[in-house]
Parts: structure tokens; sequence; C-alpha cells
């Protein structure tokens, strides 16, 4: 038997791996095909009887959309056995006039995972799709359909709405059936927003779960728990477990079979607060491999293979990319982990390698994207916040080094804050209108305005700055403020004096909604808790 049909992975052989699921990518021949019509003969045998249920391929980890642009979306599912993946969409609920395409084959070296690139869809009228899997061995055996819908939003008539947060399974704090599982997402998908930007921290791949944790009243918090779930991610499959662990929960299947998700990466989704060339120190007793450039690898992959991500031919590594939602919206999402320098002090007096935060190539990417954008609003999607101060407290770093933008000096700009006061600087000096920030990673909401009033860099347009999350993590917070770019801080959604790594049953998870008003062009930003409940609102009228 090939070892694509087999049930073995190759996760042990990482440079070939790698290399078939890149080739794969860009060649657009296994993990990511568009989609081709089939044939009528083919599409007539779909629902064809099976005469063993074993036989039938299974689909637990139900049907994902997302990189929702223009006229194309991604489809993402996955089965447990090598078989075909083919996609019915239409416009019409009953499927009346569906298209039915053929997909990829969902291989072993791709974790039984796959998508199909849709284009040509209709704007602004929500599509149904169902998922089916053809077993490649027993052709008349197929699972059985698993539907999802979604919406492109687009043009100028319809208001566009859209949710963002951060920070999944973290601290410990995994699937607890009996609380109700992953709830936020429930709650999110109530507000039924066009589409879901996932700032980062998808798994939590250095945070194990345990069965159950003992809460401050006594009680238990009981976990689901996996074998992945029960070590740090090391291998390939390890990192693969800590993906489909989280699809387990019923309340984030059922969102995302109806919210297109993009997702962008923080530290995480490898290990806590990582950085390129980074080799694990000795006070880290938990890992055997320890260098960061194999382990990012491996973690890449698999986040590639778990979401419905559009890959990028020229560059199959890529990360940072923007989404279009015509003369409304336009959303960049950043990547702040794959260019960045060493965690140091963070104090550089001048831009360079070491003080790297989104690296030469994105930062000139992300100025003539803003530049060329004609929609309204433009949404920056970062994986940290520019004023919060998170420092490295890994035991294996040195003290005083930090994680994210701010260094906590409160003074002119100096080591990666450079990169900021670059980007403020040019969007200013080039009149680039209605930019606002959305981000997650510090595990509490809050709202802030930056003002060049009370900033001690000042050449820069005053812009809000909105965190969400965590969405199913402990939560953390707040944060101290570095006072270089004039954060006014507007909102914090917990106590000053709130006791650390709270967990989800205490509702301190958060989310936020930005909607914009397609007459008006109004943009409102409300902030949520786990319930629902609205915490603050704002109302940003455009500039124009």
């Amino acid at each position: 038997m090939s070892d694509d049909l087999s049930s073995s992975s190759s996760s042990n052989n990482d440079g070939n791996g790698r290399r078939d699921f890149l080739r794969d990518a860009a060649l657009g021949t296994g993990a990511l095909l568009t989609a081709g019509t089939l044939t009528p003969a083919f599409a007539q045998q779909a629902p064809a009887v099976v005469t063993s249920e074993r036989l039938r391929p299974q689909v637990d980890s139900g049907a994902m959309s997302g990189d929702i642009t223009r006229d194309t979306a991604m489809l993402w599912s996955r089965t447990d056995r090598a078989a075909r993946m083919v996609v019915e969409y239409s416009v019409n609920e009953n499927f009346k006039d569906a298209i039915t395409v053929a997909g990829p084959a969902a291989l072993a070296r791709n974790d039984y995972t796959a998508r199909v690139d849709l284009r040509g869809l209709p704007v602004s009228q929500r599509l149904f799709y169902r998922v089916r899997f053809q077993d490649l061995q027993h052709e008349s055996a197929w699972s059985a359909p698993v539907s999802g819908s979604l919406i492109i939003p687009g043009g100028s008539e319809r208001d566009i709405s859209f949710a963002f947060s951060g920070d999944e399974a973290g601290q410990g704090w995994g699937i607890n059936e009996a609380w109700g599982g992953y709830r936020v997402y429930e709650t999110m998908r109530r507000f039924k927003p066009d589409f879901f930007i996932h700032s980062g921290d998808q798994i939590y791949a250095d945070g194990p779960i345990q069965a159950e944790v003992t809460l401050d009243d006594g009680s238990l918090w009981r976990n689901l728990v996996t074998p992945a779930k029960s070590k740090v991610a090391e291998t390939l499959d390890d990192y693969r477990g800590n993906f489909a662990y989280n699809l387990m929960d019923a309340n984030k299947k059922r969102f995302m079979a109806e919210v297109p998700f993009l997702v962008q990466w923080d530290d995480h989704e490898v290990r806590n607060n990582w950085y390129p060339g980074q080799v694990i120190g000795e006070a880290e007793k938990r890992y055997q491999e320890r260098a960061l450039n194999v382990l990012k690898q491996r973690a890449r992959q698999a986040m590639f293979e778990y979401n419905p991500f559009r890959i990028d031919v020229a560059d199959p590594e890529r990360i940072y990319r923007a989404f279009n939602y015509g003369p409304l919206l336009e959303v960049f999402m950043l990547d702040e982990r794959s260019y960045r320098g060493a965690n140091s002090p963070n104090r550089q007096p001048t831009q360079g390698p070491d003080a790297a935060f989104l690296g030469a190539a994105q930062m000139r990417w992300i100025k003539q994207a803003l530049l060329r954008s004609r929609s309204t609003w433009k949404v920056i999607a970062s994986d940290m916040p520019i004023s919060i101060v998170v420092p490295d407290l890994n035991p294996d770093v040195p003290q005083g080094t930090f994680e994210a933008w701010a260094n906590a000096d409160n003074g002119k700009p100096s080591g990666r804050e450079l990169e900021v006061a670059e980007l403020l600087r040019f969007i200013k000096r080039h009149n680039i209108k209605n930019v606002v920030w959305v981000t997650a990673d510090v595990h509490y909401a809050s709202a802030t305005y930056y003002m060049p009033e009370k900033a001690q860099f000042t050449d820069f347009k005053p812009f809000w700055e909105f965190v969400g999350g965590p969405l199913h993590a402990g939560t953390f917070g707040p944060g101290e403020i570095d006072r270089t770019f004039g954060p006014d801080v507007r909102y914090v959604s917990i106590p000053a004096d709130m006791k650390q790594n709270r967990s989800p049953a205490d509702l301190y998870q958060f989310f936020g909604i930005g909607k914009i008003d397609a007459k008006t062009r109004v943009m409102t930003v409300s902030l949520h808790n786990v319930d629902g409940k609205n915490l603050f609102t704002v109302d940003l009228p455009p500039e124009v």
C-alpha cells in the first residue's frame, strides 16, 4: 500500500513532509487545489448506496470556510482516511441549481485535511455548501454530508459586520462540556458576523491540558483530554493534535460552519514568546527538541493544514495577507512572529534586524497595500497590541526582555517601536484615512485612542486600537501601558486588582464586534463578554 493511502503519518520525516506540503500547496496538486467542476457522470454517483458503514469516511471535525475576498472563498474539512473532498454549493438553501466540484484528495501526509478554493462566487449573498468525502479505495463509499454557509461582504449597499478575538484553550482551560464548552463561539454566532478575525494563539502548543483543575471555590473544572494535549507539542503530529482538539468543541464547529475565519498566528501556535533562531534554554525542562526553527516549521504546516488558508504560490510560507470587501472595508493581517529579531530589552536606537518586528519586506507590503486601498475603512489585524507592555517571562531568557512592540520606557521610539513610528508616519504623510487596529494576546479586552498631543512621538494621525480575547483561556492583566504613542485607554474589561489566570467560569472571556453602516459609513465597534453583554461601544465617523 502506498504511503498516501496508509493510516500512518510522516511526521518524523519533517524535511520531506514539509517539502511535500509546500510543493502541493504551490502547485495546486495536493493540499491545495483550485476546484474543478465534476463531470455529470461523477456527480451522479454522489449519494451512492454504501454496503458497510465502516467503509464510509468520517468527518468529525466539521467544515470551515475562510480567506474570503472579492468573489473567492476557501472551504476546509478533514476526514479519517484517504478520500476525495467533494463540494456542492448554491445560493439556494435547498441546493437548487447547485454546482458540484471535485477537490483534492485528503491524504495521510496532510493528516487527511483538504481545502477547495471556490471562485466566481456571488457577493453580498449567502452561499450554502455541503462537503462530502469519497473513499479512494472504495469509490461507492461516501461520507455523510457536512453543511455550512458563508457570505462574502462587498458592494456599497449592504452593511458589513465582523467579530475579532484570540487566545483559545490556554493555561490548562480546555473543553469542559458540563460548563458548555467554548461558549463564546455560540455567543459570537448569535451576532451573525460576516467573518471572524482570529488574532492568534489558535492553540496553546506549549500548554498541556489535565483532566481536572481545582477552582478557587473547591469545585472541579473537568476537561476533555487527548494524548496530543497531555504534553508540550514537539512533533508535527503533536501540533496537528492541538488543532484537532479545538475542533472537538460543538460550539466552535457550529460557528465555523456559518462564519468564515481569517486567521493569523502569534506565539502559542509554536511555543510561548518564541522568535526565529531561538534555542530553548536548559531552564525549560519540558522539551526534547530545542530548536525553534524546527518547531516553527512543524507548527506552521499544522496551522496551514487545519485552516481554510489560501497559500501564496510565490511565497508558500507567508502568513501576512489582505482581504478586500469593496468600498467599505479592507482587512490587513500581519505576521509579527516570522520576521522579528530576538526578544531583548528592546531599546535599540536605530532600525535593523535586531529591532525588527514586521521586517523590511512586510513593512513595504503593508505600506503599499494601505496606499492602494480604496476602501473607506482599513482594519489592521495585529497579533500583539501596540502600547500594552508584554515582558518575556520565560525561565530561559534574561530578565528585562520584552515580547511585544512596547519597551516600557515611555520615551521616544526605540527598538521595535521604531517600526510603529515608521508606519504611523507613512499613514499620516500619505493621508491614509480611517485606519483601525484590532488585536488580542493579552487575555483581556480594551479600547485605546492614540493621540499625538499626548505622545512622545507625534508624527501620526489619531487612531483607535481594540483588544479582544481571550476566547477560552486564562484571563490576565491589566497590563502596564507604554506612553510613547500617546495611548488614551478608554476602556478595560477587568478589575485593576484581579487575581491572574481566572478560569472561563469567571466569565472574563471577551470578543469584539465591528459594524459598518453602508449608508453613513460609520464604523461601530463594541466589546462583549462571553454571554454577549455589551461592555463598551464607540461610533467612529469616517474621515472624508
